[in-house]
């Protein structure tokens, strides 16, 4: 009865004693890398870039408008519609055009008319005049006879120009009221697609005040990006630079393109902009809050109409690309006082740190081109050389 209590005492004992073995066996180990937070030393493709948000606005696009006062009789298109530069887009009432035409009209006849009276009035002068010469050559007649027929042909010849400058005037004022009358039918100046109407039938328009806008037409072939650049990296950008961009509707797809252009000065309505001799209007702005855009433009085709106007667009300025690099995180590098070296801290497999200066590339926001000093599969640590177990 005995033997078997003993048994179980010793099999109890046996199993108190493995923790402490295996504590002590623990303890006698060395540690290894496994303590220590790191991230490892690994290929892939990495990019340089610079990003922006910008909006997407027809490259070519066209604001029409009214020359002619009136009241819309019909609007031959509405929005979305596609046009061919000379389709008929617009009609207003030309009654008032047409009056004014007709009117000059009359003044024309009525001045040929006049004119046509004095021709005869002229040829009656000429021949008194001629009569009053004859007479005295014979001595039939006074000077004063043949001096007031030479004044009444140079009266009737005067006449004559003052009615046939009055004629050229009045074919002048014809002339724009014929233009006038064809402003009343509005035309498309460029083919393309309406992307917006301003105006309704039976509207009236006041075109003496200024120019009222009735539709915008825009050739949505190609695209233009208007991205906004911060003041800190328009430096790294150039025209020529690749590029490219994505849409909140374009899911993962990728537009790609080159920049076009970039605007000298932030964009600033004119009357704001310093005119010279005195500080821009933009340094009373001071401080923290104060940031500084530049606009840079980027052509896109646009074939498949995926890209439609006033669209937001995230823009990659490409810097520099290379494909499986040697990489490894940001976050695991600190500066050096060398260029283009940063220092490391290698963790082997056994748990030893090896401090090491590495050459270094081109960088994205997380990780760095590492061109010397590191291999493929190395661990780096980051943060304290700390036990992560305490």
């Amino acid at each position: 009865m005995n033997r078997p209590r003993h048994t179980r005492r010793a099999l109890l004992a046996a199993l108190c004693l493995i923790p402490v073995v295996a504590f002590a066996a623990w303890q006698l180990i060395p540690p290894g890398r496994d303590q220590f937070a790191t991230l490892e030393v690994r290929r892939g493709d990495i990019e340089s870039s610079v990003t922006a948000l910008g909006t997407l606005q027809p490259r070519r696009y066209v604001d029409v408008g009214a020359q002619a006062s009136g009241q819309i009789r019909k609007i031959h298109v509405e929005a979305g519609a596609q046009v061919k530069q000379g389709d008929l887009l617009v009609e207003i009432d030309p009654a008032t055009q047409q009056a004014k035409l007709d009117a000059t009209r009359y003044s024309i006849a009525n001045l040929q008319a006049q004119l046509q009276e004095q021709h005869a009035q002229n040829r009656l002068a000429q021949q008194k005049y001629q009569r009053q010469q004859r007479l005295a050559a014979g001595g039939a007649t006074r000077d004063e006879d043949v001096q007031t027929a030479q004044a009444e042909l140079d009266a009737t010849q005067a006449r004559i120009n003052m009615f046939k400058a009055q004629i050229s005037q009045a074919q002048a004022t014809l002339r724009v009221d014929q233009a006038e009358l064809g402003y009343t039918r509005i035309y498309a100046p460029i083919s393309g697609t309406v992307v917006a109407v301003d105006a309704r039938e039976g509207q009236t328009l006041n075109s003496q005040q200024q120019t009222p806008l009735i539709l915008r037409i825009a050739n949505l072939s190609p695209m233009t990006v208007w991205a906004e650049v911060s003041e800190a990296d328009i430096g790294h950008v150039k025209p020529g630079m690749q590029a490219y961009f994505t849409t909140l509707s374009g899911g993962n797809r990728r537009w790609t393109s080159t920049v076009r252009q970039i605007l000298p000065v932030p964009p600033k309505p004119l009357n704001e902009t310093s005119q010279g001799g005195g500080s821009p209007s933009s340094s009373s702005k001071s401080g923290s809050g104060r940031v500084v855009l530049y606009t840079v433009l980027l052509d896109v085709d646009n074939a498949d109409n995926a890209l439609m106007a006033e669209m937001t667009a995230q823009v990659f300025f490409v810097a520099s690309r290379v494909s499986d690099a040697l990489t490894a995180p940001v976050a695991a590098l600190q500066g050096s006082t060398r260029p283009d070296t940063q220092l490391a801290r290698v963790v082997a497999k056994d748990g030893s740190i090896e401090d090491r200066e590495v050459r270094v590339g081109i960088s994205d926001r997380l990780r760095i081109q590492i061109l010397d000093g590191l291999n493929e599969g190395e661990h780096l640590l980051i943060g304290p050389a700390e036990s992560s177990g305490g």
